[in-house]
């Protein structure tokens, strides 16, 4: 795996954004195709991206239509879908009909934290992944982690034989109090565990920085996309050994892949440019969702979380003197396909999947209060 850029399978292109299975798959064949032309093999999905159809676009796009030995493919096992032992097997054996492939190159227990591991244990799910690799039905397994460094710490040294982590790591989560990115990064250090990064851009957060910010980075370097700056960051980490970019259109895979065939590290200068976008981002962004939208599955409701947290976020970024926004129109035209905030039941299940553990209830209080006055 020489070059450091993934593709990562969760918010792909759709012909219709309010059907997360609505895939493009015209325009994911060019992404996929361009992607391999460039030098790039990893790919990685998951059995419940794009509302389930994630695996099986990757037997459409990617399987049926390169020689498997042109790519390497990263699927997970996710505790929500775990009820019994035989489940297990069950999810995996669906996983490879989906993908159409005989063994994963990488296999991952999906989200490890302090309420999954519970499951994980209960149905042996750490032997089980190893037996999966003895057989030769998956070559490589690790597991990805929205937690804190105790608990990475406490997995790494009770299970030695996995042999990567995937971590959530971008400049703005680096030193959050929350996410805790460097210090779990310095954890898998310690354990001398390579690292693969998901959420460099921070669910496309750091795609859109303050205007003044984005001047100044702009101006240092006219070339560099804004995203380019979140990749390279975490790219430049020694001990990642690749960064996953969800890429959701034919222009930011072009983007990605061009600063990503040549790589190459930050320098000082830039790193001071990002310390100040890190000053300045923290100053506008009330809701920290990285868009994964694990939230909306199972919402009784119908509410589009994510998209919700996404205008509510864009509109406290608008200058004052702006007058009308277009995030309530934006917001009024979703209403019509999802459920509204202020219909949240708050029972929940939103709170009890959140990578992110955000106080979701009380979040979409805040955006019925803003959008729905």
């Amino acid at each position: 795996m020489s070059k450091k850029l993934g593709f990562g399978l969760m918010r792909l292109p759709l012909q219709n954004e309010n059907e997360a299975g609505n895939i493009d798959f015209e325009e994911l064949n060019k992404m996929v195709d361009t992607f391999l032309e460039r030098g790039f093999t990893y790919f990685d999905t998951a059995w419940m991206y794009c509302g389930f159809k994630s695996e099986e676009a990757v037997k459409v796009c990617l399987v049926d239509r390169h020689p498997r030995d042109s790519f390497t493919l990263t699927t997970k096992l996710h505790s929500g879908f775990i009820e019994t032992m035989e489940d297990r097997d069950k999810i995996f054996n669906e996983q490879r009909r989906k993908t159409g492939v005989e063994y994963f190159d990488y296999y991952l227990l999906h989200d490890v934290n302090s309420h999954s591991i519970e499951v994980y244990n209960e149905f042996d799910c750490f032997n089980w992944i190893q037996q999966k690799k003895d057989s030769g039905l998956v070559k490589h397994i690790g597991f990805s982690f929205h937690d804190g460094p105790e608990l990475l710490d406490k997995i790494l040294t009770e299970h030695p034989e996995f042999e990567f982590v995937q971590l959530q790591i971008n400049y703005l989560d680096w030193d959050s109090a929350g996410v805790q990115s460097r210090k779990c990064y310095e954890i898998a250090c310690q354990h001398h565990k390579p690292v693969i990064v998901m959420e460099p851009v921070k669910g496309g957060t750091l795609a859109q920085i303050p205007e003044a910010m984005e001047a100044k980075m702009k101006a240092y370097n006219p070339d560099a996309s804004i995203p380019s700056w979140a990749i390279r960051f975490v790219a430049s980490l020694d001990n990642v050994k690749l960064v996953l970019s969800g890429m959701s259109n034919y222009d930011q895979l072009l983007d990605n892949t061009s600063y990503m065939q040549d790589f190459k590290p930050l320098n000082e200068e830039e790193y001071k440019l990002i310390d100040e976008a890190i000053e300045a981002i923290n100053a506008n962004i009330t809701f920290p969702c990285t868009g994964c939208s694990y939230c909306t599955e199972g919402c009784p409701m119908n509410i589009n979380i994510p998209k919700y947290f996404s205008l509510y976020n864009a509109d406290l970024q608008e200058v004052e003197t702006k007058g009308w926004t277009p995030q309530g129109e934006y917001y009024v035209n979703l209403t019509k396909t999802f459920g509204k905030a202020s219909e949240c039941i708050q029972c929940g299940q939103c709170e009890g999947v959140c990578p992110q553990h955000l106080t979701i209830i009380d979040y979409l209080q805040d955006v019925a209060a803003h959008f729905e006055k």
